[in-house]
């Protein structure tokens, strides 16, 4: 087997739950073989060199051993400020701060990416060059990512101690040195591969052909990883607007994998009259996971847009009679 077979099997097959679950501590290079391929896309999505994504991850959580991503699936430290999922509370700079919590650690990478895409303290790293690991650390310092005074020296010692820097290759580093690594897989230890879930969304077959659905009865489709709304839009032949409109959401949204989009308007009622919200639920989630428009379920239950859902509260789905 080569190479890039075998590292993409290991990043399949072993996730950091299995090791997690037994209370083994993950190691370094295990951990860089089951994500560096996250990574990777992930920088030719969205700009970030995969040195620095795998950096930041291995130093905010510990190689994957903290509380904070054993527990929340939080990779890299992200707090919950402009966040509308669920919390995960923990000391931190202060007691009891609230950080971001995700259903996979894709979902922690993707958030990634895009919290620096979209923020705008970030924007001129991307200006840098893609292998500039060393600038993009010290930025990341300086636009106040991190509070600890050697941030940057410790995120560019972890990329040059690992050979991180071979991941911001086009091809990925075919010659990277730390993905040698064959993890122990338990006996009677089974899962299902190649799917994903994240919330809003749809499990992930990643040798499946591209599908059209239906939902509601509004034809959808489940993003893929490497989907944007551009893509989608040339795929199916749609204006650029049309996607973002159709599912309540910024052209500037990044898509991740596993998610509904909508190829059509979403519906001003659902199948169901009433629907309880459970934790993490918003209006938007719930809009796609119903195909009903955003704007009508607040109507119908008298709610703002951005507005929290309580976990067992009543969303109505239709006009109350």
């Amino acid at each position: 087997m080569n190479f890039k077979s075998s590292s993409f099997l290991i990043a399949l097959l072993i996730p950091a739950i299995l090791f997690a679950g037994e209370g083994r501590k993950i190691s370094r290079s295990e951990y860089i073989a089951m994500y560096k391929d996250d990574a990777i896309r992930d920088m030719k999505k969205m700009g970030v060199p995969a040195s620095i994504t795998m950096a930041q991850a291995l130093l905010e959580s510990s190689d994957g051993n903290s509380n904070l991503a054993r527990q929340a699936n939080n990779h890299f430290g992200i707090k919950c400020s402009d966040w509308k999922g669920p919390g995960f509370i923990q000391d931190d700079d202060t007691k009891d701060e609230c950080f971001r919590k995700y259903q996979s650690v894709l979902e922690s990478y993707d958030d990634h990416s895009n919290f620096l895409r979209t923020r705008p303290r970030y924007a001129f790293l991307f200006d840098l060059d893609i292998k500039d690991y060393k600038g993009w650390a010290k930025g990341l310092k300086k636009a106040g990512y991190a509070t600890e005074p050697t941030y940057a020296e410790k995120l560019i010692k972890i990329i040059e101690d690992n050979q991180l820097y071979l991941l911001d290759n086009d091809t990925g580093g075919p010659a990277y040195a730390s993905t040698d690594v064959v993890p122990v897989i338990e006996e009677n230890k089974t899962r299902e591969i190649n799917r994903i879930s994240v919330p809003s969304v749809e499990a992930v077959n990643a040798f499946e052909s591209r599908r059209v659905k239906q939902n509601n009865g509004v034809d959808y489709i489940v993003v893929r990883n490497g989907d944007t709304f551009h893509s989608l839009a040339i795929e199916f032949e749609l204006g650029h607007w049309q996607l973002p409109k159709y599912n309540d959401m910024s052209s500037r949204d990044a898509l991740i994998a596993g998610q509904i989009i909508y190829l059509k308007p979403k519906k001003t009622t659902g199948e169901k009259s009433i629907i309880t919200a459970k934790a993490g639920d918003t209006v938007h989630s719930i809009s796609q996971a119903m195909g009903v428009k955003v704007k009508y379920i607040c109507k119908y239950n008298d709610l703002d847009a951005e507005q929290a859902l309580k976990p067992g509260q009543k969303v109505y789905l239709k006009k109350r009679s």
